[in-house]
């Protein structure tokens, strides 16, 4: 069976892979078989999220009835129905769902409706609290089937010290980055001299490290020093697989969805107030604002780089008529030239302007010219792929150190 929850937390505490990993140690001791946890993120453009937008998946063997009556005692023991966002949903099936809906919720927007008629479609046991908003997430989790997978070892926190201060050595977590890099990503963000891994929320989460498997996670982890923890869940995931977004077309992007869509820059990148970067690209007639902003520091003064007629693909979420950019790829770039006055060929003298167009004139010897001179030169900007820091980096997108897009 596949068991999934979603919406249990709030910006003052819970973790919805907080409680997931609770449930799995309380069915296991009930004597129930846990195959697989899996953590899914879902649209991260949707406005009532609590944080993340996380959901929960787990295979087991077991039970049903029991296993729904632990899961749903877990929510109503954990979950912070205190805040009024926080929509708790609980779900069991003996048989996946269509796929089709844990696409539309990462890359889309889906309605609490379109998941009960799913739910009762596959005689599912399901519980939701609240305005049952949660089902959503959960009939996503236990509907998801992962093209591309990552894993994420989560380690949480005694219960007495939620909302106190975290204690993990930093050095450790560099060291961590360094030995295991690129194997795992996003502990550290070595270029700002940034820890990534240690949220900064009273939830219970210690630390995550993200990587491509279990064994390259845990070996990361195991080098790490912190305050003692109290339990830890290894999770699979659709982190860092850029499946939130869509092929996109300047001129029919949706607000909330995120998109790969290729323009031409029309005019030159623009720093307004903050430090946010700006230029605007155009597909024939359409245009389309793309928005670099101050959080994703050094990736701004690449796109600073570019200029008027390079060919790029934008990548990242569309709100508010804008591509906040998570990466970008320069296609091709327009030859770069100065213009200048021609030399004469006899003095090895720059000439002047005759008057508005009649050319070039050599002050010493009266020789003339009709045209400037033309110098290409190289522009340090390279065809490429190019992507915010890991400090600024979304929990689904790719990072280019698991290879590059194939777009």
């Amino acid at each position: 069976m596949l068991i999934g929850i979603d919406d249990t937390d709030s910006p003052k505490g819970m973790c919805t892979t907080y409680l997931g990993a609770v449930l799995v140690r309380r069915l296991i001791c009930e004597h129930m078989q846990v195959h697989e946890a899996r953590l899914v993120r879902l649209n991260p453009n949707v406005t009532f999220k609590t944080r993340g937008n996380a959901a929960v998946a787990l295979d087991v063997t077991g039970n049903m009835d029991r296993a729904f009556a632990v899961g749903c005692a877990c929510i109503e023991e954990l979950a912070d129905f205190s805040c009024e966002n926080t929509n708790p949903g609980v779900v069991v099936v003996d048989e996946r769902p269509d796929p089709a809906f844990y696409t539309k919720a990462v890359t889309d927007f889906c309605e609490i409706d379109e998941a009960i008629e799913l739910l009762n479609a596959v005689s599912a046991r399901y519980r939701g609290y609240k305005n049952k908003r949660g089902l959503i997430g959960a009939t996503a989790a236990v509907a998801s089937v992962l093209g591309d997978r990552t894993s994420e070892i989560l380690v949480y926190r005694q219960p007495e010290r939620w909302g106190t201060s975290r204690d993990v050595d930093r050095e450790s977590l560099f060291a961590a980055e360094e030995a295991t890099f690129p194997h795992t990503w996003d502990t550290v963000d070595t270029t700002n001299d940034v820890v990534v891994c240690v949220p900064h929320t009273p939830d219970p989460v210690l630390f995550g490290i993200r990587g491509e498997s279990p064994p390259w996670v845990m070996a990361a982890r195991s080098m790490i020093q912190s305050e003692k923890p109290a339990i830890e869940q290894i999770w699979v995931t659709n982190q860092g697989t850029d499946a939130h977004l869509l092929e996109g077309t300047i001129g029919s992007l949706r607000e909330g969805l995120s998109y790969r869509v290729q323009g031409i820059v029309a005019d030159e990148p623009v720093t307004g107030t903050g430090g946010h970067v700006s230029f605007i690209i155009c597909d024939r007639d359409q245009t389309v604002r793309c928005m670099a902003y101050e959080p994703t520091k050094n990736f701004r003064q690449i796109v600073r780089e570019l200029r008027k007629g390079d060919t790029v693909i934008a990548v990242g979420s569309y709100k508010k008529n804008s591509i906040n950019l998570e990466k970008i790829r320069v296609v091709t770039l327009l030859s770069a030239t100065i213009r200048r006055p021609p030399l004469c060929i006899a003095c090895n003298k720059r000439m002047t302007s005759d008057g508005k167009g009649k050319g070039w004139k050599c002050k010493k010897c009266g020789a003339h010219a009709g045209e400037p001179e033309e110098q290409e030169f190289s522009r340090a900007l390279k065809p490429g792929w190019y992507e915010v820091p890991p400090t600024a980096r979304r929990h689904l997108a790719k990072p280019l150190c698991r290879g590059v897009p194939d777009f």
